[in-house]
Parts: structure tokens; sequence; C-alpha cells
């Protein structure tokens, strides 16, 4: 089983995959024959994500799908972030009922 940083770890990497790649597709929303990106995300064994990124199934822009998807994105790693903050308080308190 993986520790808990480490699973908050790959889900703050598969966030900010997924926000790399919505900002690709926006950044290229106006160029001609761009195939749009995105991020596919497997659950491991014993906890944590592993992501892929891949051309998109469907052609032309979606400008609403990524806009919402660099939402998801943030507020994702935000909660990952909460994860490694709450486990370094709990080790603290730990430390500090052991010595």
């Amino acid at each position: 089983m993986n520790t808990l940083p480490s699973i908050a770890l790959s889900g703050l990497n598969a966030a900010q995959s997924r926000l790399h790649a919505s900002a690709h597709n926006v950044a290229n929303l106006s160029t001609e024959g761009f195939k749009r990106h995105e991020t596919v995300q497997t659950a491991q064994p014993g906890g944590g994500v592993s992501t892929q990124p891949r051309e998109a199934s469907t052609a032309g822009h979606a400008l609403e799908h990524d806009v919402v998807a660099q939402l998801q994105a943030k507020n994702s790693w935000m909660a990952n972030l909460a994860v490694f903050k709450t486990h370094n308080t709990m080790a603290g308190t730990l430390l500090d009922t052991k010595v």
C-alpha cells in the first residue's frame, strides 16, 4: 500500500496533467487542424492514480469542456494539498505526544 503523501502526490500530478491539457486546448482554439488533448487517469493498486495524455476522441474545439476541466483540476489540486497539510499536522501531533 502506498503512503498517504505519495497518493496525494499522484493526485497533484494528475491535476497538473489535466490542467496542462486543457490549457493547451484553449491556447490552440483557433489553430487550423488542431486536435484536442485529454488526460486519462487510471487507478493504481494500493492507491493513487497514473495519467496518460492522448488525443481527444471528438474532433473540433470544446471550450466549455476545457474550462470545466480547468476548474475540476484546480479543485482536485486543492483537495490533494489539503491531504498533505492534514498529514503533516497529524504527524506533528503524533510526534508531540511521543516526545
